[in-house]
């Protein structure tokens, strides 16, 4: 089975600051990876560089088994930044209006056909947002926005879902119907990399760990993570794991 992601020793600076220093992870098909660490410790650099938003300095990238400059298959990636849920607040569209944007790398110039419209129904209904359909972006709230964001990838018929802190700023019982979302998303097949601050979100959610601070200081599945020195060795005396039980 090809691997979603697969980067090998890949570092980038910026300036004479050190950002990411040899890192080499594999995401396989259907996992769901937490990317966690400390700020400023190169977690949205390192989700950058293996969706080819950014250039290493050193190492390799590849994307469903394709070297990261040759890969041309953009819509099988959804990408859910920090800023999506703030960017949302002024943007003067409807929700049907950004998931069908998901649509417009498989149609190219011709017009969305009933087979578009089908698929982006499919979306809102599995992001159960469909009865927000015709409602302006800036008047959802934060969770809203989020499944607006992932119905767009979902409607991209995307096969890698990548997300970071998409939460920021949502309340917690919306936050836990996000997350449930995910899950859900996950167990129908697709593949999720998640950067979340929240250390007990991730190892309550997350099939496997990735936990850097420039360097990685764990890849593996999350109960050895939980067992590991990983956390301590990364985050120094700030971090520990809090679990959320609803």
């Amino acid at each position: 089975m090809t691997s979603v992601i697969d980067i090998t020793d890949v570092s980038l600076s910026y300036g004479d600051t050190p950002a990411v220093s040899d890192v080499s992870l594999t995401v396989e098909t259907g996992e769901f990876l937490g990317l966690i660490g400390p700020n400023g410790s190169g977690k949205t650099t390192l989700l950058h560089i293996m969706l080819g938003l950014l250039e290493p300095d050193t190492g390799s990238v590849e994307l469903f088994g394709t070297p990261i400059d040759a890969f041309d298959e953009g819509h099988r990636i959804g990408y859910v930044s920090q800023q999506s849920t703030n960017k949302g607040s002024s943007m003067p569209v409807t929700v049907r209006e950004i998931v069908e944007m998901g649509r417009f790398s498989h149609v190219g110039s011709r017009r969305l056909g009933a087979d578009d419209h089908a698929i982006v129904d499919d979306a809102l209904e599995t992001v159960n947002i469909d009865t927000l359909q015709h409602r302006r972006v800036n008047a959802l709230s934060g969770g809203q926005r989020q499944r607006a964001y992932i119905a767009r990838a979902l409607a991209s018929e995307a096969d890698l879902l990548a997300l970071d802190e998409p939460t920021v700023g949502v309340d917690a019982e919306s936050r836990d119907q996000f997350y449930g979302l995910l899950d859900d998303l996950n167990n129908n097949g697709i593949t999720i990399v998640l950067i979340e601050h929240d250390i007990g979100v991730v190892t309550d959610r997350a099939s496997r760990i990735a936990c850097i601070n420039r360097e990685l200081f764990h890849h593996g599945d999350t109960a050895s993570f939980v067992e590991s020195n990983a956390l301590a060795d990364a985050y120094g005396a700030s971090g520990r794991i809090v679990h959320h039980h609803h």
